[in-house]
């Protein structure tokens, strides 16, 4: 809970903080990488820090913060906290880097706001970043612990067991971990961090969804990897690599498996709504669904360019034909005959039959997020019971919990 005297400061200097804060969290990470350059090799994903996604992550999730504990002083905004820590356990972050990242945070915001930033303003801020920090450490250390894992210590080999193109740029890889030890404990819908030593010697880390059940497969999980183009930046150079050298029998290094986007318990009806290698967890949800019998009534919607570019569709058919209570429909900007009543074009949700009662799952680009989580809203589902996994920082949270 933030004191009262600081609460007040917070409150008037907010907008003049927010308003500033892309250009604070610009000069803070120029000025970390510039002076702990080891820092991008293998803890910063370089892709986001080139186009600004992490930076505008980061400026939205302090200023959602710093709004919530003014606005609602004994409230903490779970769903915001949860989802920063499931995204910082699976790159191994630990404690000690939170001093760290406020001296630079700090410093930044002294060099910007000048002046403005009095003992007080500095004091009040200083509070907000470390309640902020200490409730990341407290469900860091209990994702650690549930993993059985030590903190930031998540790494493990494994085996490439099998590789299949799905579509001309999507791949499957089958994986088993290399000691021999059993898997890691795994919720559908969750995702790891693949670990890999680019070709100039740095190590960069991204999050795949586990596309199978975790559950049903002994020691085999499976990831699908699509690859990104990168426009000139370094974004898209881990799923470039895994396209073009991994095969069976070679080694990766992956994380734990985290997520806070799982399958929700009980008997309530699901629709899963996914866009693009959004599939990929959906199709993980799915398959533990029928690993289990389940006879919940599933609703699967998916949207994508063409069905030669919807990677996993004849594995989501199957699971849907599996499930006596599922039924899927399709989208595609270019129809294809293998779906030959698939709906054209973007999708829609108003007019389906919708079931009632439903927990919604979605999982795309940014875009498609908002437009698909807008059009449910109207058809009347509540927001708690919208979940959605979006890949890369979030960006959206910020406004999604508010």
């Amino acid at each position: 809970m933030l004191s009262a005297d600081s609460a007040a400061v917070i409150r008037a200097t907010l907008p003049a903080v927010g308003a500033a804060l892309d250009e604070i969290t610009s000069r803070f990470y120029a000025t970390m990488f510039a002076e702990r350059p080891e820092l991008l090799d293998g803890l910063f994903n370089r892709g986001n820090q080139a186009d600004g996604a992490q930076r505008r992550a980061l400026a939205g999730s302090i200023a959602a913060f710093a709004g919530a504990l003014v606005h609602d002083p004994e409230a903490s905004p779970a769903a915001l906290l949860d989802r920063i820590a499931h995204k910082h356990a699976a790159v191994g972050v630990t404690e000690d880097q939170y001093t760290l990242v406020h001296k630079y945070l700090f410093a930044a915001i002294a060099e910007v706001l000048g002046d403005a930033v009095t003992p007080d303003v500095a004091a009040a801020w200083d509070e907000v970043y470390w309640l902020m920090a200490a409730a990341l450490i407290a469900r860091e250390a209990r994702l650690y612990q549930a993993a059985e894992v030590p903190p930031g210590d998540t790494w493990r080999p494994w085996t490439v067991v099998e590789r299949h193109d799905e579509t001309p740029d999507t791949v499957s890889f089958l994986l088993r971990p290399a000691d021999g030890a059993p898997a890691p404990r795994a919720r559908a819908g969750q995702y790891v961090s693949v670990r890999l030593r680019m070709p100039d010697g740095v190590h960069q880390l991204r999050q795949y969804s586990l596309s199978c059940d975790p559950a049903a497969d002994g020691d085999l999980r499976r990831i699908t990897v699509k690859r990104v183009t990168g426009g000139g930046t370094p974004d898209g150079e881990v799923s470039t690599l895994l396209h073009r050298r991994v095969r069976a029998g070679d080694r990766l290094v992956l994380s734990a498996p985290f997520g806070d986007v799982v399958l929700t318990d009980g008997s309530r009806p699901l629709v899963l709504a996914s866009a693009g290698i959004g599939c990929t967890p959906m199709v993980g949800m799915l398959d533990h669904l029928a690993a289990v019998g389940s006879d919940r009534e599933v609703l699967v919607l998916h949207a994508d360019r063409s069905p030669a570019d919807h990677a996993l569709r004849a594995q989501t058919r199957g699971l849907v034909d599996r499930l006596p209570g599922a039924r899927a429909v399709f989208w595609y900007e270019h129809p294809g005959a293998e779906e030959p009543d698939a709906e054209v074009g973007r999708m829609e949700v108003g007019g389906l039959a919708l079931p009632a009662d439903a927990d919604v799952h979605l999982c795309g680009p940014l875009p498609f997020l908002r437009a698909v989580r807008a059009q449910f809203r109207d058809a009347g589902v509540p927001a708690d019971r919208i979940h959605y996994e979006v890949f890369g920082p979030d960006q959206w949270l910020p406004e999604a919990v508010g």
